[in-house]
């Protein structure tokens, strides 16, 4: 398998090629007809090929026309609006996706998780209402579940839902809340009973919110370089209807850690930065023994990663919650995400201007910029070690 970028007018096409992943043939088929619909994205100018494009990329219109292409919702029932094929068809498609760069953020979240987890937790009237709009790519959700002051400790969330009637006055702040000035709806964890400090674990539960609900503010949370993804969410006074609860009132922390495996085992956990590093390879000096070594170093890591990802989506079409594994994945991508910016800084031939005229130093300069929002989308990599030190019985 290859994993290659297109070239620039100023570069020529540099290829990474792994090792066999162990994809079924059908699989690998598909990887064909992704490949050409990229072509033609990049000569209508959609598709730029930039690191972090995944977090970054907002194009609408680029996700519609791959939920009519149907990868959108791959795994999902046909009578919501879904495919019916395996994860490993959709890892295909995803992993294509990310590196090309492609513009994928309106539907990224929908997609990997909020989707699964209607399905897993929705009503029926739920699925049947909100499940076809987004796999057509039309219905965009955000994850509404870090808050101020509370890190990766999900269970110290502060936002509270208190019965109102028919349904729920939801009071907080949300934070790092990815494209909630785009989206539609957002999937929101809240406190629905006292914190007990003895079960802290409980008296949790999500919602489903209308982003242009009353009571709703979204503000920009700006990174270094001034882009706008993520956002503050302020919630006063939200009503929130008892049909749109997600799942059970009360299990809401079982609901969101299961959530988790579908937002930390995917390959944007260590593909964020694969464009600066083909961007790298065009610039190397072949005979310089220093920076092959260090570039096949981040090649292995980046198979091997590779290797436990697609085991992940096998284990999750066989119906498994494989949640430590995926906490490695995030915890592993995210550090050879940090390498190999490292490593591109270290070895390049050229100094990084950031300048248009400079098609490395460009990627380099995004990907420094984007880099500190790596560790902590999808939790800290302290936390995801606690989560495999437990997993593994070490505390």
């Amino acid at each position: 398998m290859a994993l290659s970028m297109p070239p620039t007018s100023t570069t020529t096409t540099a290829t990474i090629r792994l090792p066999d992943a162990g994809l079924p043939p059908a699989a690998e088929a598909l990887r064909g007809e992704v490949r050409e619909f990229l072509r033609a994205e990049r000569e209508r100018g959609t598709v730029q090929g930039t690191s972090d494009a995944w977090l970054a990329g907002f194009d609408a219109g680029f996700s519609g026309r791959l939920g009519d292409r149907g990868w959108l919702g791959m795994t999902w029932p046909r009578r919501y609006g879904g495919h019916e094929q395996p994860s490993l068809h959709r890892f295909v498609v995803i992993e294509e996706l990310l590196a090309a760069g492609a513009p994928v953020v309106a539907h990224w979240v929908t997609d990997r998780q909020s989707g699964p987890a209607l399905l897993r937790y929705g009503t029926e009237e739920q699925r049947e209402r909100l499940l076809p709009e987004m796999a057509r790519g039309r219905s965009f959700f955000a994850i509404g579940m870090s808050e101020p002051d509370s890190g990766s400790d999900l269970a110290s969330v502060r936002t509270t839902a208190r019965r109102d009637g028919a349904g729920w006055r939801l009071n907080g702040t949300k934070v790092w809340t990815s494209q909630a000035h785009h989206c539609d709806y957002m999937i929101t964890l809240c406190r629905t009973s006292p914190r007990d400090d003895s079960a802290r674990h409980d008296g949790l539960s999500q919602f489903i919110v209308d982003l242009r609900s009353p009571g709703l503010t979204v503000s920009p949370i700006r990174l270094l370089d001034g882009e706008h993804h993520f956002n503050e969410v302020l919630l006063e006074d939200v009503f929130v209807g008892d049909d749109m609860v997600l799942g059970e009132i009360g299990s809401g922390w079982r609901q969101v850690t299961s959530e988790l495996a579908f937002e930390r085992s995917g390959p944007e956990r260590f593909l964020s930065t694969l464009p600066l590093l083909v961007a790298l390879l065009r610039v190397a000096e072949p005979d310089d023994r220093r920076q092959a070594v260090a570039i096949g170093q981040l090649v292995a890591q980046l198979w091997t990663l590779r290797r436990l990802s697609v085991q992940i989506a096998a284990a999750l079409d066989r119906g498994e919650a494989p949640d430590v594994a995926a906490a490695l994945v995030k915890d592993l991508g995210t550090t050879l995400e940090n390498e190999i910016i490292d490593v591109a800084r270290s070895v390049a031939p050229v100094e990084p201007s950031g300048t248009a005229a400079d098609p490395f130093a460009r990627e380099l300069a995004r990907a420094v910029l984007h880099a500190p929002g790596f560790t902590l989308r999808g939790g800290t990599n302290e936390v995801l070690r606690g989560i495999v030190a437990r997993g593994l019985g070490l505390r």
